[in-house]
């Protein structure tokens, strides 16, 4: 026997929990992830395998575990496969769909749609395009926060990715929205044929939608291009004057709009959550900005830590992408535990967040937990991780934190709001997490005085 032999033969089998024939632990998952998590993981360990959505799949639980599939350092988990297993006809080719030498190429071209003077002439124009969205809003006893954020993102997404709502028909950018959400929300899907009224079926329809609409404006954007992401993407040019073809700027665009929308509405819906049920907080951040104007600049947003320290902590509690989806390649091994090749993998990063060995009382809205004097996401490298790491590590994590501070910012300057100390998320698993009641608050005009 060789020593590789020897050393295979070393490593231990996952356990597995059994569950319903195709619907394994799917439903667990919905109703309640983070226990579901805790269950496995108290159960099982960091590495087990487990019945979910119709297949067999290995989760990595704890940042020790998932630390092996976001380092990937012996390149066995691929991302493709994975989440193409959950969303790949809907976001298919995204740059969170790619892999290796393929996805190297593309995120090194696209970078540079987000260096820092892009990242600053994104922000200059969300500013007023927030201002405008946030003026149409109607303050009462029981608004409803999330639907309205995620209209507010969409459009924001459409002005600074697309170059204007004026890209869409009356009524289109409502559809666009309906096709986003029914492509994400396919990842849970039981039944994946392309039957119409059924979850996948939609999502199909949606995915149709969006590329006939990005379609639709592809080739004005290649001849008069603008400063929004879409022309940036169809102008990009490596060192041999080579760029993205066109199938390839559709797909890439449609997966950043999702992201960018998507992550930004939760984070804030999570925000104003806690800001409305821990006021010293909401008139700290609000003390902070004071003395900005209502459109601050990318250097003035840097500068709000206590901003940071809210949505650091909103993103431990709730992170907009609580697990990655992977699939293995070739055999590999986790903590001793043996992986073969060809299986799906589910790195769940949310459970790090809330283990009690890292985070103190972790159930508690505490953003101190970030200060300096503190930094508990630093007692281990892969505690907090809202973002995924290693090479996959979101893109766009900086235009995303200045999109939730601008829009945070100018909230804390229109609007006082509360939330019932009673109140506890009602939050929907079926794609990417979002409160089920809408997150109502005790919405109120505030008067403003002039920065």
């Amino acid at each position: 026997m060789t020593s590789g032999e020897d050393a295979r033969s070393a490593l231990r089998q996952a356990p597995r929990r059994r569950g319903l024939p195709v619907v394994g632990a799917t439903m667990a998952y919905v109703r309640d992830p983070l226990k579901m998590m805790r269950e496995q993981y108290d159960a099982y360990g960091a590495v087990s395998e487990i019945d979910f959505v119709g297949g067999v799949w290995t989760l990595l639980i704890g940042p020790d575990a998932c630390a092996a599939a976001l380092t990937n350092k012996d390149k066995a988990f691929a991302n493709g496969p994975g989440w193409g297993q959950l969303v790949g006809p809907f976001f298919d080719r995204g740059l969170m769909l790619l892999d290796f030498e393929e996805h190297h190429a593309h995120r090194r071209l696209m970078q540079e749609a987000f260096t820092r003077p892009r990242l600053a002439a994104y922000t200059a124009a969300l500013g007023p395009a927030i201002a405008a969205g946030l003026d149409a809003w109607q303050p009462g006893p029981d608004f409803q926060v999330y639907p309205a954020l995620k209209e507010l993102t969409l459009d924001l997404a459409t002005q600074v990715f697309m170059g204007g709502a004026e890209l869409a028909a009356p009524g289109e950018i409502e559809k666009v929205n309906r096709a986003f959400v029914a492509c994400v929300q396919a990842a849970t899907a039981i039944v994946r044929l392309p039957i119409p009224g059924t979850r996948w079926g939609r999502a199909l329809a949606g995915r149709r939608l969006l590329e006939e609409f990005l379609g639709r404006h592809l080739a004005s954007k290649r001849d008069h291009p603008g400063d929004d992401l879409f022309s940036v993407l169809c102008a990009l040019r490596d060192e041999d004057g080579s760029g993205l073809g066109d199938q390839d700027v559709v797909k890439h665009v449609i997966f950043l709009l999702m992201a960018a929308h998507d992550t930004s509405t939760i984070t804030v819906t999570t925000m104003m959550r806690h800001l409305g049920a821990h006021p010293e907080w909401r008139e700290r951040l609000r003390a902070e900005a004071a003395d900005l104007p209502d459109c601050p600049d990318l250097d003035q947003l840097d500068r709000l830590e206590s901003f940071d320290l809210v949505m650091k902590e909103c993103l431990r509690l709730v992170p907009p992408v609580p697990v990655l989806a992977r699939r293995t390649v070739k055999e590999t091994e986790v903590l001793g535990v043996r992986i073969p090749a060809g299986r799906l993998v589910s790195v769940m990063l949310h459970y790090g967040h809330h283990m009690d060995e890292y985070w103190p009382d972790p159930e508690r809205f505490d953003p101190e937990r970030f200060a300096p004097h503190r930094r508990e996401d630093k007692v281990h490298r892969h505690a907090w991780e809202p973002f995924g790491g290693g090479v996959h590590k979101c893109l766009g994590m900086a235009f995303a934190g200045a999109e939730v501070k601008l829009i945070v910012h100018q909230l804390l300057r229109r609007f006082e709001w509360a939330v019932d100390a009673d109140y506890r998320d009602r939050l929907n698993y079926h794609s990417l997490p979002f409160p089920a009641d809408g997150q109502p608050v005790d919405l109120r005009p505030r008067e403003r005085t002039p920065a």
